[in-house]
């Protein structure tokens, strides 16, 4: 059996998701009781910064920090009916990720389809991780 190409299961999640624009993710954020969650790798968000406001919890760990059943589990994730919206870079991640966590039984799932990049493609505030992680590069000696 070939393997199915990445690209093609990310087109596939996103008809079956939310997927919101950077206007869209303006309301999302005015909602104090939405949550939003980075799940780009850790240094991605310090190299980067982050979208004001968002949980980072890491594609690779998402499930488990949302289940309550794991030892891993993050009280973010405690109503199954609170608004979730995720993003990564791209968008590819987060549409996973989005299907992954409806699949657990969360119920109002969205991405945000242009990711990160397109955050700062449309020159939007970015919260500076870098000055307050303790996970920064160091330079080389």
């Amino acid at each position: 059996m070939p393997i199915k190409p990445i690209f093609a299961a990310v087109d596939e999640a996103k008809k079956t998701i939310e997927n919101l624009s950077v206007a869209d993710m303006h309301a999302e954020l005015a909602d104090e009781d939405a949550l939003v969650v980075d799940i780009r790798e850790i240094q991605e968000r310090v190299d980067l910064g982050t979208i004001p406001g968002s949980k980072h919890a890491p594609r690779g760990m998402l499930e488990f920090w949302a289940d309550p059943a794991s030892p891993y589990y993050r009280d973010w994730f405690d109503k199954p009916e609170r608004r979730i919206v995720l993003f990564c870079a791209g968008g590819g991640r987060s549409a996973l990720a989005a299907v992954a966590l409806k699949e657990m039984g969360f119920t109002n799932v969205a991405h945000l389809e242009p990711g990160f990049t397109g955050w700062q493609q449309q020159e939007q505030e970015i919260e500076d991780v870098q000055s307050t992680s303790r996970w920064i590069r160091r330079p080389k000696p």
